[in-house]
């Protein structure tokens, strides 16, 4: 499959051919989500908000500029983003008197005014979430959806009587991003992140880190635990039932929508285009009429009355009566990735049958109009099931074992996703990373597996079986 002899080529063509974004935008780093791609966006937000809605998260908006006095307040979290800000300096031609920077994230844009809102543990839990735009400034080179300097994404924050209500949420806050990426049909590593790794001002990290066909991992999604640590630099604190004064724990977890976008289009799409899970499909059935010389208004008929029974049945479908060649029909709903394609001919108009493409597979069937409805469905259930289960296998194969330097360099080199015992020395994982060029990304939470070998830099008794990989 060329993404996975070429992805760079392949990616950049089905983002253009496919209308998911226009990389052409004036200022590097910043892309343009054509209709198509922004459709897909929603419906993935649309997905995780559900969930976030129905486990009493309450949506809310903050503004995207923050203090320089807020941003600085917790020590570790500035040192964490200093270099990829944006500052605001200017208004109009007069310099201002105090910075203002871009969110990069929004602790210290929602933080403050949690101290203002929580005064007795009767205000816990308090779980809000936005879906906003944040902007960092990536100094590496930039992708469009993979590393953009603005890119869409879903963050919410939590805050809580003590560190085992906040362990709680940490636990609901993964589950709800399990079910989004296996709804995406997304095969991933759940991992903890080694403590250099994790995120700036967090007691731990968990990360999502999805496969790319050029065996580097994507970051999808984050959950953080962040203790106390935000609580005292914000002086966020509660009365509790005794009277006593005590800080809050706090979480945070980010999912990014644009990660997950691209996420989806890299591990299903093939060499005709995009392969989208039937859920966030824009349009999920385009029927197309196959019209043959005398009965071309008959066929165009029965197209008709399919499309109106499909749209009746509650999917969101399109008829292509449009002047373009079945064939181009064909190439155009195969590249955009539309789950089903209807077909109608003459032969289906004379026995009353309709004929299912299905995108994921190419698979052909006959079914009778009657039928069509739910043979729809069912093959939507199919089309889940294979992406997850496809995606899963690739993932497996692209894993292997390392036990030196030498195979986990090779390993790294074509493309896989190493496993290796490891020590937890910071120096190890450094020596790692300039050997073999991947990076530590940290253990799994979701299996215990135990090392039966000593660390794979220093042959020291290994404490981790963790994951090596070059990342976006």
């Amino acid at each position: 499959m060329k993404k996975f002899q070429s992805f760079s080529e392949w990616f950049d063509e089905v983002l253009f051919k496919a209308e998911i974004v226009d990389n052409r935008y004036p200022i590097k780093g910043f892309n343009v989500y054509k209709a198509w791609g922004a459709k897909i966006a929603k419906r993935i937000t649309s997905m995780l908000e559900d969930l976030l809605d129905a486990s009493s998260h309450d949506p809310m908006l903050f503004p995207v500029a923050i203090s320089e006095d807020a941003f600085a307040k917790e020590a570790k979290h500035i040192k964490g983003f200093a270099a990829e800000v944006f500052w605001i300096t200017h208004a109009g031609k007069r310099k201002l008197d105090k910075k203002m920077l871009l969110r990069p994230t929004s602790e210290t844009a929602m933080y403050p005014m949690f101290a203002q809102w929580i005064r007795s543990h009767a205000d816990l839990p308090l779980k809000v979430y936005q879906s906003v735009c944040v902007y960092r400034y990536e100094t590496k080179a930039t992708r469009p959806l993979l590393r953009m300097r603005e890119f869409l994404w879903n963050e919410a924050h939590t805050a809580h009587e003590d560190w085992d209500s906040a362990e709680k949420q940490v636990k609901e806050a993964v589950a709800i991003y399990t079910n989004v990426f296996e709804r995406l049909g997304l095969a991933y590593y759940l991992l903890k992140r080694p403590d250099f790794d994790k995120f700036a001002g967090a007691e731990y990290s968990i990360a999502f880190d999805s496969w790319n066909p050029d065996g580097r991992v994507n970051q999808i999604g984050t959950v953080h635990n962040l203790g106390e640590n935000f609580a005292k630099a914000f002086g966020i604190t509660y009365e509790d039932t005794d009277g006593t004064h005590r800080n809050v724990s706090q979480v945070c977890y980010g999912l990014g929508i644009s990660r997950a976008l691209a996420a989806v289009i890299s591990q299903h799409g093939d060499d005709h285009g995009l392969v989208l899970p039937p859920e966030v499909a824009p349009v999920q059935v385009v029927v197309v009429p196959i019209p043959y010389k005398e009965k071309e208004g008959e066929v165009n008929a029965y197209a008709k009355m399919v499309f109106e029974a499909v749209k009746k049945a509650g999917f969101r479908v399109k008829l292509d009566d449009s002047e373009k060649t079945p064939g181009e029909k064909f190439y155009y709903w195969e590249m955009l990735g539309v789950p089903v394609r209807v077909e109608v001919g003459p032969r289906d108009l004379k026995e009353r049958k309709v004929t299912i493409a299905e995108r994921a597979n190419l698979k052909r069937s006959v079914v009778d109009f009657d039928e069509a409805a739910s043979a729809i469905k069912e093959t939507f259930n199919s089309i889940t099931e294979s992406l997850l289960r496809r995606s899963r296998q690739v993932l497996e194969e692209m894993t292997v074992n390392a036990k030196d330097l030498d195979s986990l360099k090779e390993a790294v080199r074509n493309r896989k996703i190493v496993r290796v015992c490891w020590c937890e020395n910071v120096g190890c994982a450094e020596t790692i990373k300039e050997v073999s060029g991947g990076e530590v990304r940290g253990h799994r939470v979701d299996v215990e597996e135990k090392p039966e070998s000593p660390c794979v830099v220093c042959g020291k008794k290994a404490e981790k079986v963790v994951y090596i990989a070059k990342a976006y």
